[in-house]
């Protein structure tokens, strides 16, 4: 957006900014409000994000770009894309295939994917849910693509507050902190964004790993190489953002391709396997 709407000028950004401050700052406040006020003021993110201004004044000045309920707003109004809603409708149509090809057909393959599938297994115990099938397929799509869990995942004791957590040790894209022995073992989580804890309140995983993909988008931050065919994976089959042109994984001296192979071929093995 280059302009701001006809209905706007900068004094009422401004206003609509403070006032999202002040709600930010209280224990309730109207939902609806907030979607209103991020909507309206979407130019201004935009402009602040764009310009280069540190993650700590963003934080600051954007409580709610970093809270679901924000950032949904501004990913679905840059992309098109409703975040959550696309995730979960994606996970219904295409989970469970995923999870089975991982768990069978990948597993009979891969030495990494097998380890992967018993360490899970003896992890997660008895537990059900989507929640803990989610877990099992990104943990799972780490392992297909060769990629280390701390890359994505940081874990911390459970009781640890934000102001506890070592940003130090953390990567400077966007990861989830696990408070927890495992992601099966947490019943809270953290996202943070150049060593900066951005979210200290995520209470189920499925929100952690929609922040943290929003978070590259929203904060127009670049897939790090190391992560990057697993996030392009998610992008694409789960998030349905697919451009035919152009990539948001980090630029080196080598020619990039406009789609990864691996991920290719993820989503062609997936089409035709049948369970």
């Amino acid at each position: 957006m280059k302009f701001l709407p006809v209905t706007e000028t900068l004094e009422t950004q401004q206003e609509k900014k403070e006032r999202m401050k002040i709600l930010s700052e209280q224990t309730s406040f109207s939902h609806e409000e907030v979607k209103t006020l991020m909507n309206c003021t979407y130019y201004s993110q935009c402009k602040a994000i764009n310009s280069g201004a540190d993650m700590q004044t963003i934080i600051e000045e954007w409580p709610f770009l970093f809270q679901a309920i924000g950032m949904i707003v501004h990913f679905e109004e840059l992309t098109g894309v409703p975040l959550k809603e696309t995730f979960l409708t994606s996970l219904e149509k295409k989970g469970k295939r995923l999870l089975d090809f991982l768990k069978n057909t990948c597993a009979d393959k891969s030495k990494r994917v097998l380890e992967a599938v018993i360490k899970l297994r003896m992890q997660r115990g008895q537990l059900k849910g989507c929640s803990e099938d989610v877990k099992d397929m990104m943990l799972l799509l780490l392992s297909y693509f060769e990629v280390e869990e701390g890359l994505l995942f940081f874990n911390v004791d459970e009781t640890c507050l934000a102001k506890e957590v070592h940003v130090e040790s953390l990567p400077v894209t966007p990861c989830i902190i696990v408070c927890g022995s495992s992601c099966y073992a947490s019943r809270l989580f953290m996202l943070s964004i150049d060593h900066k804890v951005v979210n200290d309140q995520i209470t189920d995983f499925i929100s952690a790993i929609c922040l943290m993909l929003g978070s590259y988008y929203c904060l127009n931050i670049h897939y790090p190489l190391e992560l990057g065919s697993t996030l392009e994976f998610l992008q694409r089959c789960f998030f349905n953002i697919n451009p035919e042109k152009g990539t948001k994984l980090e630029k080196t001296k080598k020619k990039t391709l406009h789609v990864n192979p691996r991920v290719l071929t993820l989503i062609a093995d997936l089409s035709d396997h049948e369970w």
